[in-house]
């Protein structure tokens, strides 16, 4: 399953080689031209068989992760996030470093030696290691190296009647619909670009986006939903099973209002479930894109995924089929009208 093989991929921020090249494998029978820049985007062409506007079709590569910064005498590595992870859900987890996978296990003081006043509030990243099983910093430095990162071990599976959970599903659902997308052949001109480091700051989008010149943009994410017990419902980002949402704002870009009511519009004619996304925190790809240039019109649809950053996040089959159905429309809307205005 494209999926799994994604989700269970490592490639964090600068380090996208293994889901850059599992990609490459999958779009090259499907598009004119794929190539990768020197920043490390890939980007695949299907060329339009008649006049209309050139589109970009976003979806980012890298995942959060842990980067090993030193080793010490001991053996225990110690490492910085490279992306946003909350250290609450770091203590106790299982973790491969680099591409020769070592396994290792993040780790705190004992709880029994910790003070009362320590128990009471989360653990830094400070006070976390990664044990790999060495007993002193040769032994340590012969397994891995400064620079590496390290990845959950989290395998793909599905649970219940219509739920996936998976490590990085922000974005490799969006890299998988992308390549779904690009496997029907479109009269317009359509640039498929799997982008690199926007868990550091949206850096591969800009500099595609100047390369492709698009005159509109579509970035496929997945996006936190926040619909568990406890939050009320006008508090949930998104929620999972009520179909894919599109952004209206966040802490990147305001989307072009003209597209997100394009959207809308053709969701409620095809049937398809839609919900806005309803928290302002965060951004995507689609804030540099918007910027590039001349300034490129961008809309952001996403997949509800819970517990996002984390180890796990759980998304619905259901939304992934709808999400992939919208764009679908909406490009062959564009083929027919020739716009979206």
């Amino acid at each position: 399953m494209l999926l799994k093989r994604l989700t269970e991929a490592c490639g964090g921020p600068g380090q996208e080689d293994e889901v850059r090249d599992l990609i490459r494998t999958e779009i090259t029978p499907l598009a004119d031209q794929v190539t990768t820049d020197a920043l490390g985007n890939l980007i695949a062409v299907k060329n339009g068989t008649k006049a209309g506007p050139k589109v970009m079709i976003a979806a980012h590569m890298d995942e959060v992760a842990l980067m090993v910064m030193s080793i010490e005498k001991s053996g225990m590595l110690k490492f910085s996030p490279i992306g946003g992870i909350d250290p609450r859900v770091l203590v106790a987890k299982a973790v491969v470093i680099g591409i020769n996978r070592v396994p290792g296990v993040i780790g705190s003081k004992p709880i029994h030696l910790q003070k009362p006043d320590e128990r009471k509030k989360a653990l830094s990243i400070d006070e976390l290691y990664i044990d790999i099983g060495a007993s002193k910093k040769e032994e340590a430095e012969r397994l891995v190296s400064i620079g590496e990162l390290a990845y959950f071990t989290t395998e793909f599976t599905t649970i219940g009647p219509d739920r996936f959970k998976a490590k990085a599903l922000d974005d490799r659902v969006g890299c998988a619909m992308l390549i779904d997308i690009l496997k029907e052949n479109y009269q317009l001109s359509l640039y498929g670009v799997f982008t690199v480091q926007e868990e550091v700051g949206l850096r591969g989008a800009g500099t595609a986006a100047y390369q492709i010149q698009p005159d509109l943009a579509l970035v496929l994410e997945g996006t936190t939903a926040s619909d568990v017990p406890e939050i009320p419902e006008h508090k949930h980002a998104t929620t999972v099973g009520k179909g894919p949402s599109l952004t209206v704002m966040d802490s990147s870009v305001i989307p072009d209002p003209r597209l997100v009511a394009k959207l809308m519009q053709l969701a409620q004619k095809h049937g398809i479930p839609v919900q806005y996304r309803r928290n302002t925190a965060g951004g995507t790809d689609a804030g540099k894109i918007q910027q590039s240039c001349e300034g490129v019109p961008v809309a952001v649809i996403a997949l509800p995924c819970r517990y996002i950053h984390s180890p796990v996040a759980v998304a619905s089959q259901t939304d992934y089929a709808h999400a992939v159905k919208l764009v679908k429309v909406f490009l062959r809307s564009l083929e027919e009208e020739g716009g979206y205005k």
